[in-house]
């Protein structure tokens, strides 16, 4: 089991080496192997965004993305 991060941590992305803070959330699932409605997550800077979408995106595994909880793109 993971340990949960402390409320002020930053999302980071998980991009492999980045360090950035993560933007949004990119929400997928393998249908060969998950239920239909659950959902793992993704977190991606806006760097990474499309790369990490596309991967998920060319398996049909991508469902959903959406900015990152404390993400600025939510401000506004």
């Amino acid at each position: 089991m993971s340990t949960p991060l402390p409320v002020d941590e930053p999302l980071i992305c998980s991009s492999r080496g980045c360090r950035a803070r993560a933007e949004w959330a990119l929400r997928w699932n393998n249908p060969r192997l998950h239920d239909a409605d659950r959902r793992k997550t993704w977190l991606a800077c806006t760097a990474h965004r499309a790369t990490l979408g596309d991967f998920l995106d060319a398996r049909g595994f991508l469902r959903e993305v959406v900015a990152a909880p404390g993400s600025p793109t939510l401000e506004g």
